[in-house]
């Protein structure tokens, strides 16, 4: 269980599904459907939804390409935390909103899996928290022409690994999108 007390409940993180990231992502529609899983199934429990946003030099804030997609709809009530590092604790207030909501486990999804995901992966469980990584609901681009392996490989390498990965007093884990279960 987690390392942080009092800390009982949650929260699903959405991560960078924004236009601009992931226009030319691996099985973007598959992926982006299965986030659209996670969230419905989080709303229907009353489990708190994030929706993590960057932005940068190459995706400015405010244009189309920072939008999230279309197809996922924030609810005004759920909490937006704007970044501008992969990992979406550093010089954000995600860590204030999980505290105030005793959240002390999250679920993962989004893109791209190679860099704010894993960074976010890997903050959070450093934080303290049990982290299960939704495994049909994280992408990337194909960045192989620059020496890294084809997305589905970087995909199912970071699948394999957080299936495995642990921590002191923590928990890490991978669950399918259909399977995800928010009490276990």
């Amino acid at each position: 269980m987690t390392t942080l007390t009092d800390r009982p409940n949650a929260a699903v993180l959405v991560i960078d599904v924004q236009n601009g990231v992931v226009a030319g992502a691996h099985e973007r529609d598959r992926v982006v459907a299965n986030i659209g899983t996670v969230v419905a199934a989080a709303r229907s429990e009353g489990v708190p939804v994030i929706w993590v946003q960057h932005s940068s030099e190459n995706l400015v804030a405010e244009t189309e390409a920072w939008q999230f997609v279309p197809e996922l709809k924030r609810d005004e009530s759920e909490a937006l935390v704007p970044k501008t590092f992969p990992d979406s604790f550093e010089e954000t207030d995600l860590e204030s909103v999980l505290a105030a909501d005793g959240i002390g486990r999250l679920f993962v999804t989004g893109a791209q899996t190679d860099e704010c995901v894993r960074s976010t992966l890997h903050g959070a469980i450093t934080r303290g928290y049990d982290v299960t990584l939704v495994a049909d609901a994280h992408t990337t681009e194909d960045l192989s022409e620059y020496g890294a392996p084809t997305p589905d490989k970087v995909i199912a390498h970071t699948n394999l690994y957080w299936q495995y990965h642990r921590a002191p007093g923590r928990t890490a884990g991978v669950q399918e999108a259909a399977e995800v279960s928010f009490t276990s």
